[in-house]
Order: structure tokens, then C-alpha cells, then sequence
């Protein structure tokens, strides 16, 4: 949950589209063939066609060829709410035992990386979903449909797959528990609500994930993992009448279940005082949130709800923003909405520093959001919100990624079309419905925060019902798809030969214009300040200047900047980012305005400071902070001063309490420049245009100070083994390095990269998590690395993982063995075989990405080389030896040599008897 709390709020029917949406690009023909037997066809919009199987599936097929992957996406219309007593974390406990194999595919985890395919599950309130994201063939559709038809209803749901997963979902239950925000969203969700499911996180609880019945899960999944509660989604690349007539051959066979779904007939009543709680723990930041029920996603007054919630927490525009971090009352504030089918929970809250006193806070808190209907949004407000939300919408229906994911939001409201309803209303949404929903919502009596009040007059919410579907969308009428894109082939070869390189003044140029959905367009700018002497000494100053940046400029107040980028269709941030065609050369005009010009405003440097000093004495308890920050101190080579040097969390500190607003001002006028710099565009824009406007802004922009490399030395540093005690911490964390003398051009390096994909890097089937998760059971997450200089030679392969504290020596011990067993007997000729065929299909599925091509093209016109090189080194990959492989792996990898710190609460660590 505490990934979600600083999100700006988004309308419900378009929750999703504040992730990632629609897939977008040169939409292909839905079939016109006739419809395989027993499908019917069923609603179309804007691309998106529906069809329905005789026994109940529901089929959305969204062909596009804007990039060559696909994604398979099936959702079950179950999530926690369908959870019994007993049985908390069941839907989700369930959604791990769907990656353990089914009849036709025992080992499904190791079929997705010897494909290279991105996948997940998630679980939440109203339902369940299972994607793979992959390289557009039609080898690797079939297996992924087949796969997914195979476990709808043949998944083994095993007693021998419960006992190990248990204890990595209890993982990750407890990973949960280290977060302050998390836990206090969880306290509120269990006291907001008397009866209804929603008050009980997704997670569960952790007697129940522990004691779960192998024969109560089988009865969930034989009971909501069905053809008639599911729908399926395959957006991409792919041949729309070749696919349907594959999902009713796999899907069609599976009977149409003749169980009848439970019925749900509890309903919340109207809550009639405010509650309040307090969770005590040990942290080192205070947070106060007021939490207030509101109507379901279905129902009208939610959309004005997101409108009331973008309002109060948008940063830095909100009102709440303004009213307490910009007086420095509070450090951050946050608002954003939890709402699904049913009536859902409306957050808004504040982060205090540690040792300030925090009742002010709740009280200036609840007088902006219970006085919020009283001074309804000005004109300027509604428009900010609507811009915003319409340019999410429209980034949203640029991305062909992640389609699966996002529709299964509206899917779990009960049809994906209500996103299209929802996008529609945004557009009619007025201040004074904005200022009425806040009056009948933030109610004293409707409040979570404070103790709970007796009282005779009680002023009660009432949370009207949720209208039906149909009568949303009796009106609706679908717009027609305009947007359109070219078919661009992500190889090296096509790469180099639509790339244009040009220097303009001090700046290596890239220029790779292509017709993209939306007009879309990437740039990413590398700029390079100072050298290894005269970067010494400068503490925080050079991270302060470049945070200041976007916080005011000569022309521009930080609020007007966020305006500016809104209005330009601007996204990320000012050395990477992305824009449209149109406004592309005005977007560059103001990057190089905000890079030259900063304004440095003495309220803002104040505010940064206050937030950096809250944030770092926030990181001294917390497991991954202080573990990271301890192997880093080990291995450090650098005197204090150093840019290189690794800081203690002191040291951090007084650098930040040390810098001044001048010395920024200083740093700015003698470091900053794009001569030298390397800037790659990628995308929609006309590149004649573009390049003489680069060299106009950027090409003669020249620093003071003397630009030059810094590099690091490779040394071998003595083993360390330490724990170091996080008290109060219910997740530990492990983390352990060893040096490597390695540079991306040494022969070893392919086959040190392909070592590495099948010891850790290649997800849930590497050797590591095979051991860690898998069999043992131990961690809900783990992982290895391996660097290489680039143009040194400090290289290091390095190893992480969390578990509970009582499971940390038990992890250390598991891992050792995995990496002394890999050492002694080597890697297989399978392992190899899956290693090269993942990574390659990754690496393609990565240069189909606009911002990832970008990227890549500025790090090599750094190094003075092209996708030449990356076109090499995958020959190369693919030329490595089984003997080559264990060779450069024995030769590199010293267990004895690798150092660990582990980090967690040292009360926890014996385990149980």
C-alpha cells in the first residue's frame, strides 16, 4: 500500500490508466472471418472487440502492431472480498499457487524465462489477474494461451507447493509490516468498516495465510476459476482470426461449470461517529491520515471524488501541499481514493518530521478537507485537474503495455467499457459538483482519525447504492480510433539504419524519427559536470542544485513549471522525457530554459532541505537502507569529500545542513552545461527541424569548470560477514558483493552475463530463487547482478534477498550453497539454452521501448559507439560454450571472497522452536 500513498488521485473508472493502459498503435483488422463455432460476438470500441465462448468466457482481442510484443492477460472476477472467515490472503495465497505448475505445464515459472517473458499475478479487492507481456511470435501466443487454458482449470493447487509458498507469501506479509504507511492503512481499512470484506487487506492475515487448508484453497479455485468467471485479454501483434479460432479450441473445451457463484448480501451501514486509532512502532517519521468512506467506483460522485482528491494532494499545486508543507508544518502530504465495486475509503494524511509536534497538523488537516465543499475549486484548479487526468488518458492509450493489468479494473466493475464512460465524464465534471460531494462525504461522523465521541446529533453519511451497468452506459456512445503508427522493427540493423548521428556544437546528436501512436516522441539528454578534483568537497550541493531545478525558474514559479509541463504534454523529467510531435520544439525551448535558468527561491531550498533531512532520518531503521548503506561503507576506497565516497547516514546529514543557497547558485554557474553532452530523440518529430533548434540550445552551452571522466579502481577488499539490528522491523533484509576486475569488453563478460541470468537474474527459475523461494520457501524476493566498467574496470557481482529475521541465517546459508554449487559443478547445457533464449528476447523487447532506445543511444555516443556494439555483443552471447560459461564463472566468482550484511531485528533472528 505505501507504493500507492503519494499517487495523484485518478477518476475510478480510470484507476488503471494511471499505471499503464490501453495498447496503442496501427490497429489491425478484428476477424472477419466467420466466428468459430459457439462464439458470439459481442461489443467494439475504439479497437477493442469483445466475444463470448458457449461456456461463459469473455474474449477481448486488441490487435496493434505499434511494437512487437503481445500480452496475455487473463482476470477472475475473485479478489478478497470473496473471501470467507478463516480464509484472509486466500485469493492471493492462491494466486502464487498458479505459478506452480498445471497438468500440460509442471514447471510454468522456467517455460517463462527460457522465453524472456515479462509476467506477474495481482490480487486485490474485487478480483485477480495473470499476464505475460512477450515477444510477438506465434510459438510463443500458443504456449502462453495454451498455458493459460491449461492452468484455468488443471492447476496441481498441491499441498507440497502450499507448504514452501506459505512461508514466501508470510514473507511477504511481513515485508509489509517494516512500511509505517502501509500499516497504518491496513489499521485503517480493519476499523473503517464493521462487516464488509473491504476491511480486510488484501494480504490477510498472517494466522490465517499460516493455517489455510490445502483442501479450502482447491475449493476457491474450483469454485471461481472458471471459463464463466474470467476474461481473457491478447493485445499486440498477432493475427486477430488465427487467435480466436486458437483461444476457442484451448478454452472451448473447458465445460461450462454448473455450479452457481455465492451471493453477497452484506451491505455497510452508515457509520454514525468518528473512530480513531494509533498504531505505535518504532520509525522515525510521524504520519497523520483522516480516512472517510465514499460511494462505489460505479457510482457518479466517484469521479467527483478524484477531482476533490487530486485538489487537496497534488503537489505542488494542492491546497494541502500549500497549506502545510510550504509552512513547513509537515514534510509531505498525500491524498488518493480505495474503491472498487462496493463502497470504498477516501485517504488524506500528512508526513510530520519525528519530534514535531503533530496535532497542529491533524487539525489544519481536517479544517482544509471538512471546509474543502465551503471554498469550492477555482477555475484554474478544475482546469489543472482535467489537463492532468486528459493527458494521463491520452499517455495511457499510447502504451501498448501492460493492457491485461489496466482493464482489469473496469473488468472487476462488471464491463471493461465503463473506462470509456469514465474518460467521457471527466470532461463534464463541475466546481460545484466537486464542493457538493465534498459537503456529503468529509463529515465529522464519516471520519477515521480520532478517538471515537459519543453524541446525541449524530451527522451521518449516507453511501448511496451503486446504479446498474446498464444504466451507465444506456447513453454511451463509442468514439472512433484515429490514432495510428508505423510497424518499426527493433533490430540493431534498423536501429543504425533509421538513426541519423550529427554533432551539433558540443552535443553528440541521435536522431531516430518514427511514426508513433499519438505522436509520441522521446528525448533523453546526458550531460557530464566537473572531474574527480574539482567535484571534491561539494557534499550535497550538486544533488540540492539539480532537485531546484524544477522548483522556480527566472520566468517560471514551480507551480507555473508543472502548468508548463502539463500544457506541453510533458512526462518525466528534464533529462528524460517524453512529449508529442507538436510540441516537441517548444518542450526543448523550455528543458533548456529550466537547465540554464534557475531561479533558486530561498522557500523552496528551505522546503527540499526539511524533506531530505526527514527522508534520510527516516532510512537509520529501516533493514534494506541500513544494510545497502553498510556494504557500501565496506567497500569504500575514498576519503571523505570524495564524490565517490560512500557516506554514512551522519555524514549525509551534515552535508545537507552545511549547504547554503549560494553555494548552489556557485555550483550551478561553474558546473552546469551540454558541452560536452550526448541527447538522443526517438519517435514523432521532424529531425531537419529539430536539429538546428538542438544546437541553437544546447551546442555551445559551455561550463566553467574542466569536464572529465571520474572513474573508479577496482580493488579487492577483505570478506565481511556482520548483522546489523533493526529493531522492530518485521521483514530483514540480505545483501552481500564481491569485487570483479571486469570491463564490458573483456572476452568473459558474455558469458559472465549469461551466468548471471541463470544464477539470479532470470527471475523465479534462476538457480537462487529457485532455492530461496521455491524449495525452501524463505524469501519472497531475491535476485543477483553483475557490473562491468564501462570505461574502468571496477566491476562487482553483487546478491540481495529479504526475509524474516528468524530466516536470515537459514537464506545466508541456502545461498552460499547455491553459489559454492554453481562454482563446483557448473551450469547445465539447458540452463544455457534458456539463459540465451530469455535474454535475447528481452533485450529485443527492450529496444521496442522509445525511452529505452533513447537511452541507449546517448550511452554509447558516450563511449564513441553505436547498436553496432549491441549487435556484437549478442553474437557473442550467443556463441558462449558450456565450458566458456563455467570457465569465466569459476574464474570470476570466489565464494570465500563474498561479503554479506544482513540487516532485521536480532530479537527475531533465533527461530522458533
Amino acid at each position: 500500500m505505501n507504493s500507492t500513498m503519494y499517487r495523484r488521485g485518478l477518476p475510478a473508472h480510470l484507476i488503471a490508466g494511471a499505471f499503464a493502459f490501453l495498447a496503442a498503435g496501427t490497429v489491425l483488422a478484428a476477424p472477419n472471418k466467420p466466428l468459430p463455432k459457439g462464439v458470439t460476438l459481442g461489443a467494439s470500441v475504439e479497437g477493442i472487440t469483445e466475444y463470448r465462448l458457449a461456456n461463459g468466457l469473455k474474449v477481448l482481442l486488441f490487435p496493434d502492431s505499434s511494437r512487437p510484443t503481445v500480452t496475455v492477460n487473463v482476470t477472475y472476477l475473485v479478489g478478497s472480498r470473496h473471501e470467507n472467515y478463516g480464509e484472509t490472503g486466500m485469493a492471493h495465497l492462491l494466486e502464487h499457487l498458479m505459478f506452480k505448475g498445471a497438468k500440460k505445464n509442471p514447471d510454468i515459472t522456467r517455460q517463462f524465462a527460457d522465453r524472456g517473458m515479462d509476467f506477474n499475478g495481482t490480487t486485490s479487492l474485487d478480483r485477480t489477474n495473470y499476464y505475460e507481456v512477450f515477444q510477438a511470435s506465434q510459438a510463443n501466443l500458443d504456449w502462453a494461451l495454451q498455458m493459460e487454458a491449461d492452468r484455468m482449470t488443471g492447476s496441481f493447487i498441491a499441498q507440497k507447493d502450499l507448504d514452501s509458498e506459505m512461508t514466501v507469501v508470510r514473507n511477504e506479509f511481513e515485508s509489509g509490516e517494516n512500511s509505517p504507511s502501509g500499516v497504518l492503512v491496513k489499521r485503517m481499512q480493519s476499523i473503517a468498516y464493521d462487516w464488509h470484506s473491504y476491511g480486510r487487506s488484501t494480504i490477510g492475515n498472517r494466522s490465517d495465510i499460516e493455517n489455510v487448508r490445502i483442501a479450502n484453497l482447491q475449493a476457491f479455485y474450483r469454485t471461481y476459476y472458471q471459463p464463466d468467471n474470467a476474461v481473457l485479454l491478447v493485445a499486440g501483434k498477432f493475427d486477430p482470426d488465427a487467435t480466436l479460432a486458437k483461444i476457442s479450441r484451448l478454452f472451448g473445451v473447458i465445460p461450462k461449470p454448473k455450479r452457481t457463484l455465492p451471493a453477497f448480501w452484506t451491505v455497510e451501514p452508515t457509520q454514525d461517529g468518528e473512530r480513531s486509532f494509533a498504531v505505535r512502532r518504532q520509525g522515525d517519521v510521524q504520519i497523520v491520515m483522516l480516512g472517510y468512506k465514499v460511494p462505489s467506483s460505479l457510482h457518479d460522485d466517484s469521479d467527483v471524488m478524484a477531482f476533490a482528491s487530486a485538489i487537496l494532494g497534488d503537489v505542488p499545486t494542492g491546497r494541502l501541499h500549500k497549506g502545510l508543507v510550504e509552512t513547513g508544518k509537515a514534510s509531505q502530504v498525500f491524498s488518493f481514493g480505495e474503491t472498487g465495486y462496493a463502497p470504498g475509503m477516501q485517504y488524506v494524511g500528512a508526513v510530520v518530521k519525528k519530534g514535531e509536534a503533530i496535532e497542529p497538523v491533524r487539525a489544519a488537516l481536517l479544517d482544509a478537507v471538512e471546509n474543502f465543499g465551503n471554498t469550492p475549486p477555482t477555475k484554474e484548479e478544475m482546469a489543472r485537474i482535467r489537463r492532468m487526468y486528459e493527458n494521463q488518458m491520452e499517455r495511457s492509450l499510447n502504451d501498448p503495455q501492460r493492457v491485461g493489468v489496466a482493464l482489469s479494473e473496469t473488468i472487476a466493475l462488471g464491463d471493461w467499457r465503463l473506462f470509456f464512460t469514465g474518460r467521457e465524464r471527466i470532461k463534464t465534471i463541475t466546481a460545484e459538483e466537486v464542493a457538493g460531494v465534498a459537503k456529503r462525504y468529509f463529515k465529522r461522523d464519516n471520519r477515521v482519525t480520532g478517538i471515537f465521541i459519543p453524541e446525541d446529533a449524530p451527522q451521518r453519511a449516507v453511501i448511496p447504492p451503486a446504479p446498474s451497468v446498464e444504466s451507465i452506459l444506456k447513453d454511451f456512445k463509442p468514439q472512433n480510433s484515429t490514432l495510428v503508427s508505423e510497424d518499426f522493427e527493433p533490430t540493431q540493423d534498423n536501429i543504425l539504419k533509421r538513426t541519423q548521428l550529427v554533432t551539433k556544437g558540443g552535443v553528440k546528436l541521435a536522431l531516430l524519427p518514427k511514426k508513433n501512436r499519438g505522436e509520441a516522441v522521446t528525448v533523453d539528454l546526458r550531460q557530464h559536470m566537473g572531474d574527480e578534483k574539482n567535484l571534491f568537497g561539494k557534499g550535497a550541493v550538486p544533488e540540492l542544485t539539480a532537485a531546484m531545478l524544477m522548483r522556480g525558474t527566472s520566468r517560471y514559479t514551480r507551480e507555473q513549471l508543472a502548468d508548463e509541463f502539463d500544457r506541453l504534454k510533458i512526462a518525466g523529467g528534464l533529462t528524460h522525457f517524453q512529449t508529442t510531435r507538436e510540441h516537441l520544439p517548444e518542450a526543448l525551448r523550455l528543458v533548456a530554459h529550466v537547465l540554464k535558468e534557475p531561479a533558486f527561491p530561498a522557500a523552496e531550498f528551505e522546503q527540499l532541505r526539511r524533506q531530505s533531512l526527514v527522508a534520510l532520518e527516516a532510512s537509520r531503521a529501516e533493514p534494506q537502507a541500513v544494510a545497502g548503506r553498510a556494504l557500501a561503507r565496506h567497500f569504500d576506497l575514498y576519503p571523505q569529500g570524495d564524490v565517490r565516497h560512500a557516506n554514512s547516514i551522519d555524514e549525509d546529514l551534515a552535508e545537507l545542513n552545511a549547504a547554503r543557497l549560494e553555494d548552489l547558485r556557485t555550483y550551478h554557474r561553474e558546473f552546469y552545461g551540454s558541452v560536452p553532452a550526448e541527447m538522443a530523440i526517438v519517435g514523432d518529430f521532424d529531425a531537419q527541424a529539430v536539429a538546428p533548434l538542438v544546437d541553437e540550445l544546447f551546442g555551445a552551452w559551455k561550463p566553467q569548470a574542466n569536464v572529465a571522466p571520474v572513474l573508479r579502481r577496482h580493488a579487492d577488499i577483505e570478506p565481511l560477514r556482520t548483522t546489523l539490528d533493526t529493531p522492530d522491523k518485521e521483514n530483514g533484509v540480505y545483501t552481500a558483493r564481491l569485487n570483479l576486475d571486469l570491463n564490458i569488453d573483456d572476452p568473459d563478460y558474455p558469458a559472465l552475463t549469461l551466468a548471471n541470468y541463470i544464477f539470479g537474474e532470470g527471475g523465479l527459475r534462476s538457480r537462487l530463487m529457485d532455492r530461496i523461494r521455491q524449495k525452501d520457501g524463505l524469501s519472497y524476493g531475491g535476485g543477483s547482478q553483475l557490473d562491468a566498467g564501462d570505461l574502468d574496470r571496477a566491476g562487482a557481482f553483487g546478491i540481495s534477498a529479504i526475509a524474516a529475521p528468524q530466516n536470515l541465517q537459514r537464506l545466508d546459508a541456502a545461498i552460499r550453497a547455491e553459489l559454492a554449487r554453481a562454482v563446483k559443478d557448473g551450469f547445465t547445457a539447458a540452463e544455457l539454452a534458456g539463459a540465451k533464449s530469455g535474454l535475447m528476447q528481452q533485450r529485443q523487447q527492450t529496444r521496442s521501448d522509445d525511452g529505452a532506445v533513447a537511452a541507449g543511444w546517448t550511452a554509447y555516443l558516450y563511449r564513441d559507439r553505436t547498436y553496432e556494439w549491441s549487435r556484437q555483443f549478442e553474437a557473442k552471447l550467443m556463441a558462449v560454450t558450456l565450458p566458456q560459461l563455467n570457465a569465466a564463472f569459476r574464474k570470476a566468482i570466489d565464494p570465500s571472497k563474498l561479503s554479506v550484511v544482513m540487516a532485521g531485528d536480532q530479537s527475531k533472528m533465533k527461530p522458533a522452536p
